[in-house]
């Protein structure tokens, strides 16, 4: 009975000691491979939305009651987009919750009183983007704040003095200390677009990824989108135009989809001086193009098959405006938004939304030609690139690839548009916010 005794105790003593031999190494790896974070103290993981490192087998999280405020975004729908996915990426950097931010539904460049905010959900899905966007960036709604009046201001510098260096230093300041224990950092000064940029091409492109339209407007595109592609059918039906009444109906066509070409035409007066003067100080002379350089270059895309519908997303002014759908030659059968039947889809919104509907029939458009310097056109060949990676796409500029996009301010073979993709490795978005003839093709 003795040895017995001696003998579990003996073995006692030796799970004893291997147990705390154990416990004092996870304590160890615990410390090495799991820093104190700033802003992490105190913070229930029920509270976290996970996203997973590359480098280390673990998870963060993007904080659920920390969050971010930005002044409203202004400008065109697409500085509106760049500026949204600046500020998500400020926010991430925080490691914040993003409180959904205000839009401008109108377009007003100077006149700060006359602009209309709406409200992001008003545009896009928020559940969706949050959903498709988790453990990368979150979008909050004022409700889920519990104190509202200990905000801590943190005002953006300006000027030339504020270089990106002081900019990035003052963002990494308030991820931490004192600065981090407030729940809300409210960020004042200018629109989220003029902020430097810290971040890659490809963190812009998966925040793009998440934006989705809302139910009522994605409905819209759909009209629109099926009323050119039922013009197509009847073109390659009888391999000649017709009148519009005899091929559309509120419901749509019943036939399979066809391909059709979106031109994004620049021509305006206002667009054509500003791209005047960019060609004199950049030293070039390939920003602007006519009327006429356009046709014929798109007239020239290689492998293009015809006869085939040609949408041209143009400014409102030039609807009136019946030259632009002249001189395509045969084969190509131009359409804007007021002859294709279309404008009194659009007349019932905002700047924003119409804006937005373009956007979409461009970026769904089989072919797709626009000008390298036009935030617009940049930003949906983003989106069409990052889809044809999605779909393994490996030889992006060759020939019969599917989505292909084109810049027709600068020649390319056989005096067509120059073929166009996004170099998703730019580790930051300045050639696509500012435009630039050295496109990837």
């Amino acid at each position: 009975m003795e040895m017995l005794s001696k003998f579990f105790t003996c073995t006692m003593n030796s799970v004893t000691s291997k147990c705390m031999v154990l416990l004092v190494t996870v304590l160890i790896l615990r410390a090495l491979l799991f820093p104190s974070f700033p802003g992490f103290d105190g913070i229930e993981w029920s509270n976290l939305v996970y996203i997973r490192t590359p480098l280390l087998n673990f998870d963060f999280g993007i904080r659920q009651d920390k969050f971010l405020v930005v002044p409203q975004i202004v400008w065109g729908l697409n500085n509106q987009k760049i500026a949204f996915a600046r500020a998500c990426l400020t926010a991430r950097m925080l490691n914040r919750t993003l409180l959904m931010p205000s839009l401008s539904a109108s377009l007003f460049y100077k006149e700060v009183d006359l602009l209309q905010p709406i409200s992001f959900d008003k545009i896009f899905q928020f559940e969706k983007f949050n959903t498709l966007c988790h453990g990368f960036v979150r979008l909050g709604r004022y409700s889920d704040v519990l104190n509202r009046t200990q905000v801590l201001e943190m005002e953006k510098g300006s000027g030339r003095r504020w270089t990106v260096e002081r900019d990035l230093s003052q963002l990494k300041e308030h991820g931490k200390g004192s600065f981090d224990d407030h729940e809300v950092i409210r960020i004042v000064g200018k629109n989220p677009f003029l902020w430097h940029d810290h971040w890659p091409v490809k963190d812009y492109a998966r925040i793009f990824e998440c934006l989705y339209l809302t139910e009522e407007i994605a409905k819209e595109v759909d009209r629109v989108v099926s009323r050119i592609r039922a013009v197509g059918r009847k073109i390659t039906d009888n391999n000649e135009a017709v009148e519009m009444q005899s091929i559309i109906t509120d419901d749509g066509p019943s036939f399979e989809p066809l391909p059709y070409v979106a031109v994004h035409m620049r021509i305006e007066i206002d667009w054509m001086i500003h791209c005047k003067n960019l060609e004199r100080r950049l030293n070039t002379n390939q920003i602007c193009s006519g009327k006429k350089e356009i046709v014929e270059r798109v007239r020239n895309i290689a492998g293009l098959k015809t006869p085939v519908v040609v949408y041209l997303a143009v400014a409102d002014k030039l609807l009136n405006n019946s030259s632009i759908l002249d001189n395509w030659e045969e084969g190509f059968v131009p359409f804007e938004k007021k002859k294709l039947g279309v404008d009194g889809i659009y007349k019932k919104y905002p700047y924003l939304i119409q804006s937005a509907i373009d956007y979409e029939v461009c970026l769904r458009a089989d072919t797709f030609v626009g000008n390298s310097f036009s935030t617009f056109s940049s930003l949906i060949v983003l989106e069409r690139t990052q889809k044809m990676i999605r779909m393994n796409g490996t030889n992006l500029c060759g020939e019969n690839v599917r989505w292909p996009s084109y810049a027709y301010n600068i020649p390319g073979t056989s005096n067509g548009p120059k073929r166009w993709v996004t170099n998703m490795s730019e580790s930051n978005l300045q050639s696509i916010s500012y435009g630039t003839n050295h496109i990837s093709c």
